[in-house]
C-alpha cells in the first residue's frame, strides 16, 4: 500500500529553504507533510526539560521512542509543535535546541528509533517530507526527489532574519559560524550523512524567489502525480 502512496523529498542544509518551500508545495498539492528536522530537535528539546544526558546515545534512543509529538495547526494555519502535549514550537526552534539536534542526529540508536514515526507520514493522497536524509534513508523509493542549497552566507542572512522576528537577539558571525559547522556534522557523520540522493534534482536557492523554487520543485513532479 505504502508504495503506491506519493512521497516527494525535499533535503537540504539549514537554512536552504526547505521548510518553507515543503510547506508550500505541500498545501498546493493537498499532501501531507512531514518536518524530520522538528523530531529530532523535539528530542533535543525534551533531553534539556528532563535534563537528559545528550551524549548517551541510549538515553536518547529510549527518550526518542516515548516522546509525544503532535504536529498541528492554529486558527491561523500556522504550524506548531505539541511535545507531551505543550506547544514547544518556539522552543524547538532556538540554536541551543538545533545543535542539541544536530548531536543527536549522529546517533545511530536514535535514527532508528525515529525511522518508523517518520514514514508512519506516508498517507494518502500524498506526502512531502522534508530533511536531510528524506530521499536516500527514509524514503529511498520515493518517485520524486529534491535537494535544495545556498550559500552558507545567505543561509545565515535567512537563519538571522528568522530569529530577529522571534525577537531574538542574534549574532550574524555566530550563526555563519554555526552553520558551518553544522554542515560538517551533517556531511561527515557515519550514519545517513547529509548528501543528495543519485536520483535528486538539485536546486540552489541562493538569490531565487520563493514563489520560483516552489515552481521548479512543482516542475519535478510528473503530471500524473500532480493531478
Amino acid at each position: 500500500m505504502d508504495a503506491i502512496i506519493p512521497v516527494l523529498t525535499i533535503d537540504g542544509p539549514s537554512g536552504s529553504g526547505k521548510g518553507t518551500i515543503s510547506r508550500i508545495v505541500a498545501a498546493r498539492l493537498g499532501w501531507h507533510y512531514l518536518d524530520s528536522g522538528a523530531l529530532y530537535r523535539v528530542v533535543g528539546y525534551a533531553a534539556g526539560r528532563d535534563r537528559a544526558d545528550v551524549a548517551d546515545p541510549a538515553a536518547m534512543a529510549a527518550l526518542a521512542a516515548r516522546v509525544g509529538i503532535r504536529f498541528v495547526t492554529d486558527r491561523d494555519a500556522e504550524p506548531r509543535v505539541l511535545v507531551d502535549g505543550v506547544d514547544a514550537t518556539d522552543a524547538i526552534r532556538t540554536e541551543t535546541a538545533g545543535a542539541a539536534a544536530s548531536v543527536i542526529a549522529a546517533m545511530p540508536p536514535v535514527r532508528q528509533a525515529l525511522l518508523e514515526r517518520q514514514r508512519d507520514f506516508r498517507q494518502p493522497p500524498g506526502l512531502v517530507a522534508d530533511g536531510r536524509d528524506m530521499g536516500t534513508v527514509v524514503f529511498p523509493d520515493a518517485p520524486c526527489k529534491v535537494f535544495l542549497t545556498a550559500s552558507a552566507g545567505q543561509r545565515a542572512q535567512r537563519r538571522h532574519k528568522q530569529l530577529k522576528e522571534k525577537g531574538l537577539s542574534v549574532n550574524m558571525a555566530d550563526l555563519l559560524r554555526d552553520i558551518l559547522a553544522r554542515d560538517a556534522r551533517d556531511a561527515e557523520r557515519a550514519v545517513a550523512p547529509l548528501k543528495p540522493a543519485s536520483d535528486a534534482v538539485l536546486i540552489d536557492t541562493t538569490d531565487v524567489p520563493v514563489d520560483r523554487v516552489v515552481e521548479r520543485v512543482l516542475a519535478v513532479l510528473p503530471a500524473s502525480i500532480r493531478g
